[in-house]
């Protein structure tokens, strides 16, 4: 059955709140969502969400998704709240023709500004907090953290439901720059062409690997993980790597690869301005379905000072052991 899917993550809060009964707030959202949906009412939807949610969902787009939505899956039957995730409520959500779950987000002005449906699983709950794998970094020598942490001053990415986790790295010299030279080039940039390793045991999943580099400081909008691959590592956990140089890549897909071995070089293809690494880990393959886990590393030195089961955070010095 083909599902409509749609995620909208705006003013996402990121805050542990498992395990909390549901909150009166969300509950008469909720109820009137799910009252004006089986009603077919798109207009009263479009009231409930916030004025963020309206400029990124106008109220055609409301009305198509709506409409969409109740001719594959039909009218909701049932609701069992489950958990809070952050700032969403989740809801285990019978139809007429599918089991779907609910995610739902409310600011403080009782407005919908996150809405997220996909396919129930029990694989779905609980998520890990952290992963379970053990990891070694993906790279020899020393790298610095440009994003990385769990508030959007330290990481950007916190406001991706897939990526709230991950990591942005290149490679510094000790005035702090990216590259020598005038860095108009590629070539000028120290992170570029630098190997990357596999972190664990694991099967690779995806690769795409035909994305040509941009020239430093424009971005490639269209394919926004430019030569990518993922590694579906122990416990289902699913390592993404981002950027990586064209036709670079030394790994196929179905193919399982060993801790240390080589993937490919560093690059700067898709939404990159300059060469680096983007490494995340999510919980499913699809990364419009996936929910980001908190990556941390099994030994490495970081600033200097060795640790183990550390996440790194912006700002760090990191290599390994």
């Amino acid at each position: 059955m083909r599902i409509i899917f749609m995620l909208l993550v705006l003013n996402f809060i990121l805050s542990d709140l498992l395990g909390q009964a549901e909150r009166p707030g969300y509950k008469t959202i909720i109820d009137e969502f799910e009252r004006f949906y089986n009603a077919g009412n798109s207009d009263s939807i479009f009231a409930l969400f916030s004025i963020e949610m309206q400029k990124a969902l106008p109220s055609h787009k409301t009305k198509e998704f709506i409409s969409s939505l109740n001719s594959e899956v039909g009218k909701i039957t049932k609701r069992q709240f489950l958990r809070y995730q952050s700032s969403y409520a989740s809801y285990k959500t019978n139809f007429q023709r599918g089991l779907l779950l609910l995610n739902i987000s409310v600011d403080n002005n009782s407005k919908i500004n996150g809405l997220f449906i996909k396919p129930y699983s029990e694989d779905n709950l609980p998520l890990p907090a952290r992963n379970t794998t053990k990891l070694q970094l993906p790279f020899k020598g020393e790298w610095t953290v440009f994003w990385g942490g769990d508030t959007k001053e330290l990481n950007y990415h916190v406001e991706s439901l897939a990526q709230k986790n991950a990591f942005d790295i290149l490679v510094m010299d000790s005035k702090g720059s990216t590259h020598w030279s005038d860095g108009q080039r590629n070539e000028d940039y120290y992170a570029f062409g630098k190997e990357i390793l596999a972190p664990c045991d694991g099967e690779i999943v995806l690769v795409v690997d035909g994305v040509k580099d941009n020239k430093p400081g424009e971005m490639n909008s269209f394919n926004l993980g430019g030569n990518m691959i993922i590694i579906k590592a122990a416990q289902n956990e699913y390592l993404v790597f981002c950027h990586f140089r064209h036709q670079s890549i030394q790994v196929k897909e179905g193919q399982k690869v060993k801790q240390g071995q080589l993937l490919g070089s560093c690059g700067n293809s898709g939404h990159s301005s300059e060469p680096h690494l983007h490494f995340h880990i999510q919980n499913v393959e699809d990364m419009n379905m996936a929910t980001g886990i908190k990556c941390y590393f099994d030994k490495l030195q970081v600033n200097g000072s060795k640790k183990e089961n550390y996440s790194p955070v912006k700002g760090d010095k990191i290599k390994g052991p």
